[in-house]
């Protein structure tokens, strides 16, 4: 290189890295879900920091959402704590410690021990000081709200459940502290090493050191404090009992979205009756006194035996009912019974989830389709209604399925199974290996597999159309709630004004001042509503806008609360606020509080779709390993001369973590990967086979389609938990891996025999060396390939011989078969009319049939035939298929030439006349000859085949005798077409669960024998008419019963004879063409006899107008 051309290093740096925005396509189909490692998530919830804007609002609910924002950080504050608690790893065990008071650098070691340690340390004095703090604010706020005044006032709904949510925190934070042996242990640590340097030398740091001590040593100590502070509260247990009356009403009529606030309102029933029942208070009086249900509560228990409590930890809400004083097990006896819980058993729920799942999929992509053809800027309120109660629903049926899971996954590891209870769990398996891998069935485990596929399939499909969901939701919001500021509330306030209610009147303006979004932002003056008086005869319209936004958490709050005023049953006078509303009105805004309940999770759409899809409970395992410390080995590690004495000797053996094949995820995809089930990969995983099953309208099967791996072996780097894997290349170990121990065995069976084996051994590696090659289908190229390499003169001889075996089908076993089950038909067998409905025709034919039905030797020989028949008649259609297919190219002009380069070898005709002899030339030119004509003339083989076919159904017994009318018979079963309708009646027949359906057994071949048979003896038209099962077809999708006959269900039959009825008529189509294509148009003749019409017997003397020999034969 020159001096002057060269490049300085920052364009050297700058030109390699322009090498990253070149495109290096690889033609690798893309399976990797979206990374989403940044996710953007708008946080709508203000928590009330806007509370001073609504100054219109009632000043009550604006000071109660002050205390709702303070008791929100608190709550936020607790979860912080929980999770530093849960995550908690034991650092002592990683220190050193000094052995003896001699070591010389033991002071060294304790320096930083509490170097170490001080951190965490203060960590545990921030939740000491946190929990005082949240027990003292949580005591006052009941205190406040059980005074004597205060108790005749309204709560809200939000207020009530919020103090659920403390006391569901004190719960968590208990549970945790009291399994946190290692906190306990780490500050014993430090504690040690700390006094031993001094460092708390004051009187108030020792004084708050042995108070952390004996916070953490204290088994319970949240719990009991928060106990001890209520029951000083006169009053506190109408409170809680209205806390816990709200959560069962909330769990009842499932107003809750996720499934943690599901198990939050469990929690806090068991929790919240336990703080009740004390020394001056009795919760089974409680129940007398009809101030709480707990016959409710005792169902909700044994339904739902065990909730998580945090991470994999769980525990029971009973267990509290039993800890409490008066604890009475009479008063909870579905609780207290030893039945299992339907939680325990994922398969009760199985059947509806799948139903569910298939339902909403359906509505789901036929709304998906609507919003990609048509393009609206913004839908109707009708729309937009059904559009946000479809994501509601949606986001419900995410969150029963997750909570079915994770409840299962809580039962499970509450009760881990042993070598009793399941053979296949060896008896030194871990405490964690006996609640996850060896505590599933097969069953379960494809079960949960389906029900996750269902889960992350769904949420998948919903966060693609999340634009559009949250587009229509706050259209709806928004139309709803004004439509309910404006509109509805007018005759309400109408009233209050009339009658001088001033409580009500003050409370629907301010709701109506709060979040009414006026046309030209103020409220009209010239409503006569807000004097009082009717609106005028010609009415006054009120013009409600349409925005694309939705309210703010603070202001839904306020409206919510407001109208909760109107409709509770407390309020702050003697009677209550409802009375003085008309019914009709109390009815519309009780809905609307209801409805409105939702809408906060459906602003935030987003953000509760990942957490009513989260199963990262799957996951988690600190509370197994803060409870197993390790690993059990039953083994004596001491080097000398074991014995029987060794062998029950236990060790633990540290670790930091439980092996990855011993958590969940990893259990189910192992699961799937050893039985090599494919409907569990394929079919609900393979979103592609599903769309293709669709588009071409087939039926799903169960297992898809063998050999579907081209995408899998393209797949050369799949981005896996930050690496990139060729999945390429890992397949082909396992492959090599497979085709090593095959060659093993090869070479072990060839060293096991004498030198004759030599033979054998190259055969077996020439089938491992082909085994990839060969294909267990028969398809167009093995069709192509025969035709190629047997030509016209092979094609003729295979053809005659298939011939002479469909000859001594139909005039040996067939006919014989045909003349025995001709005498078993019914003589006459008519169309019932319409008015029998289906469930009649279908009785009458199973009746008739009978003897059809019942015959033995249909399917073990009778339909074997057919098959064998039918698969001749195919193979000849594929033979013709392959030998008169043509090449189609794009641009023929541009392949010409190459064609013709590529087949000149075929004009052998001159190389023969220069090469051969005059007989060889000869039959090269009658052969080439034949060609030519053929191309030309359109000869078919496969109509030749069809016609031979004709000349074998020469027996009277497959027309029977001739019509007693002269023309045709109708109810007559004498022709073969009657008897193939009795037999097609009999494979329609719907089959129990484990038997193999005909089309599984005898595949199409059955249905090519007895179509062709029915056309080349003319008789397609009259089985068209008059066969059974069309019949039944036809009178049912009039009435469209669904009804069971004679153990025969109506629908499933009709489902098949459809099914049928469409095979038929393309086989049908298919057989006319071949057969028709050799018709001259000029010569055929339609053959039409005219009949007269019926004469009344009473113009018999004028029949000589109508002689017979006057009859027009034309």
């Amino acid at each position: 290189m020159a001096g002057n051309d060269r490049v300085s290093l920052n364009d050297a740096l700058s030109n390699v890295e322009v090498l990253d925005e070149l495109p290096l396509p690889d033609e690798q189909p893309c399976i990797e879900a979206q990374p989403c490692s940044v996710v953007y998530q708008a946080n709508f919830d203000t928590n009330f920091e806007d509370r001073n804007g609504f100054v219109t609002g009632i000043a009550k609910y604006i000071e109660e959402a002050t205390v709702h924002a303070s008791l929100n950080e608190l709550l936020d504050e607790g979860q912080e704590h929980a999770v530093m608690l849960y995550t908690w790893r034991c650092c002592s065990r990683a220190i050193p410690q000094p052995k003896s008071n001699e070591q010389p650098n033991r002071v060294e070691i304790y320096e930083k021990t509490v170097e170490v340690l001080a951190p965490e340390v203060n960590k545990l004095l921030n939740f000491m000081y946190f929990q005082r703090k949240a027990i003292e604010r949580f005591s006052q706020e009941v205190k406040r709200l059980c005074h004597t005044e205060k108790r005749k006032d309204f709560v809200s709904e939000a207020y009530l459940l919020t103090l659920g949510k403390f006391i569901n925190m004190f719960a968590v934070l208990d549970e945790l502290k009291n399994m946190k042996s290692s906190v306990k242990n780490d500050y014993s640590t430090y504690r040690r090493a700390a006094q031993f340097l001094k460092v708390m030398s004051d009187s108030q740091t020792l004084q708050e050191s042995q108070n952390l001590s004996m916070f953490l040593a204290t088994q319970n100590k949240i719990r009991d404090t928060v106990k001890e502070n209520l029951e000083k509260i006169t009053g506190y247990e109408e409170l809680l009992a209205d806390v816990v009356n709200i959560c069962v009403h909330m769990f009842e009529t499932k107003m809750y979205l996720t499934p943690s606030e599901k198990h939050m309102l469990v929690k806090v029933m068991g929790f919240g009756l336990f703080l009740m029942d004390s020394e001056l208070c009795n919760i089974n009086k409680l129940d007398t006194k009809k101030k709480l249900r707990l016959d409710k509560i005792d169902r909700i228990f044994k339904n739902l035996e065990v909730v998580p409590l945090f991470g994999d930890m769980q525990i029971a809400p009973f267990n509290y009912i039993k800890r409490s004083k008066h604890f009475d097990a009479n008063k909870w006896p579905l609780s207290s019974s030893n039945t299992p819980s339907p939680q325990a058993d994922l398969m009760v729920h199985l059947p509806q989830i799948r139903e569910d799942h298939v339902k909403y999929i359906s509505e789901l992509s036929r709304y998906s389709n609507e919003v990609t053809t048509t393009y609206k800027e913004c839908g109707s309120d009708t729309e937009n209604k059904e559009t946000a109660e479809l994501a509601l629903r949606g986001l419900q049926l995410l969150s029963e399925w997750t909570s079915v899971v994770t409840e299962l996954y809580s039962w499970k590891l509450l009760h881990p199974t042993d070598h009793h209870q399941n053979k296949e769990c060896p008896k030194e398996a871990e405490e964690y290996e006996r609640a996850t891998r060896y505590n599933y069935s097969d069953e379960e485990k494809f079960a949960l597999i389906e029900v996750i596929a269902m889960i992350k399939g769904l949420q998948v499909l919903m966060a693609r159309m999340e634009t559009v969901f949250t587009d229509a939701i706050r259209r709806n919001i928004y139309a709803e709630l004004q439509d309910f500021v404006q509109v509805i509330l007018r005759e309400p306030l109408r009233k209050a004004i009339k009658n001088k209610k001033d409580l009500i009147r003050s409370i629907i303006m301010s709701v109506r001042e709060t979040c009414a979004d006026w046309p030209r932002q103020f409220q009209p003056d010239q409503d006569p509503v807000l004097k009082g008086k009717k609106d005028p005869d010609t009415g006054f319209v009120i013009k409600v806008p349409r925005r694309n936004v939705g309210p703010s958490s603070t202001q839904l709050y306020m409206v919510r609360t407001m109208l909760e005023s109107l409709i509770a049953d407390k309020s702050g006078g003697k009677r209550t606020l409802r009375k003085d509303i008309d019914g009709q009105y109390l009815i519309q805004i009780d809905q609307f509080h209801k409805t409105s309940f939702y809408w906060n999770y459906l602003l935030s759409f987003s953000e509760f779709l990942q957490k009513c899809c989260d199963l990262s409970q799957l996951w988690y395992r600190e509370f197994y390993l803060e409870m197993t410390m390790g690993r059990r080995i039953n083994k004596c590690t001491v080097r000398h001369h074991h014995n029987e004495e060794c062998n029950d000797l236990i060790t633990m053996e540290k670790r930091i973590q439980f092996p990855i094949d011993m958590s969940m995820p990893w259990i189910l995809t192992d699961h799937i990967l050893k039985t090599k089930e494919p409907s569990m990969m394929d079919i609900f995983l393979d979103k592609r086979f599903r769309v293709e099953c669709q588009a071409i309208g087939a039926y799903l099967m169960p297992y898809p389609r063998a050999n579907r791996y081209e995408t899998l072996l393209k797949q050369r780097h799949v981005q896996l938990l930050g690496r990139s894997i060729d999945l390429n290349k890992l397949i082909t170990q396992r492959i090599n891996a497979d085709m090593q121990k095959s060659l093993d065995l090869a070479i072990s069976k060839f060293e096991a025999g004498d030198i004759t084996g030599v033979t054998e051994l190259d055969g077996l590696l020439q089938v491992n060396r082909l085994c990839h090659k060969l294909l267990s289908f028969v398809g167009p190229q093995h069709f192509h390939t025969m035709c190629k390499l047997l030509g016209y003169q092979g094609i003729a001889v295979v053809m005659e011989e298939l011939l002479k075996i469909v000859k001594s089908l139909i005039q040996g076993s067939l006919l014989q078969f045909t003349k025995t089950l001709m005498e078993a038909m019914p003589k006459i067998c008519k169309l019932p009319r319409y008015d029998y409905g289906s469930p009649g025709v279908l009785g009458y034919y199973h009746a008739q049939l009978n003897d059809i039905v019942q015959y033995p030797d249909a399917r073990t020989e009778l339909f074997h035939n057919f098959r064998e028949f039918g698969n001749i008649i195919l193979f000849c259609l594929l033979m013709e298929q392959a030998l008169s297919q043509e090449e189609r190219v794009k641009n023929w002009k541009s392949n010409k030439k190459r064609l013709e380069s590529k087949y000149q070898a075929l004009q052998i005709v001159p190389n023969i006349e220069k090469l051969g002899t005059a007989k060889q030339a000869m039959i090269s030119r009658e052969g080439d000859l034949l060609t030519r004509e053929r191309l030309c003339c359109g000869l078919s083989i496969f109509e030749v085949v069809l016609n031979r076919l004709r000349s074998f159904l020469d027996d009277p017994v497959w027309v029977g005798p001739p019509p007693t009318n002269g023309v045709m018979n109708v109810d007559e079963c004498t022709e073969f077409h009657r008897l193939w309708s009795a037999l097609q009646f009999v494979y329609c027949i719907p089959v129990s669960e484990n038997e193999y359906t005909v089309e599984e057994l005898f595949g199409e071949g059955l249905h090519w024998a007895g179509c062709t048979m029915i056309v080349l003896l003319g008789q397609q038209r009259r089985f068209e008419a008059l066969d059974f099962c069309y019949h039944i077809l036809r009178v049912q999708r009039v009435d469209m019963k669904d009804e069971v006959v004679k153990r025969i269900n109506l629908k499933r039959m009709v489902d098949r004879i459809r099914r049928f009825q469409v095979l038929n008529s393309q086989i049908f189509a298919i057989l006319n063409k071949f057969l028709k294509s050799g018709e001259n148009d000029e010569l055929s003749v339609e053959h039409v006899r005219c009949f007269p019409p019926p004469i009344h017997p009473s113009l018999n003397p004028q029949q000589h107008y109508h002689a017979p020999e006057h009859l027009r034969q034309c």
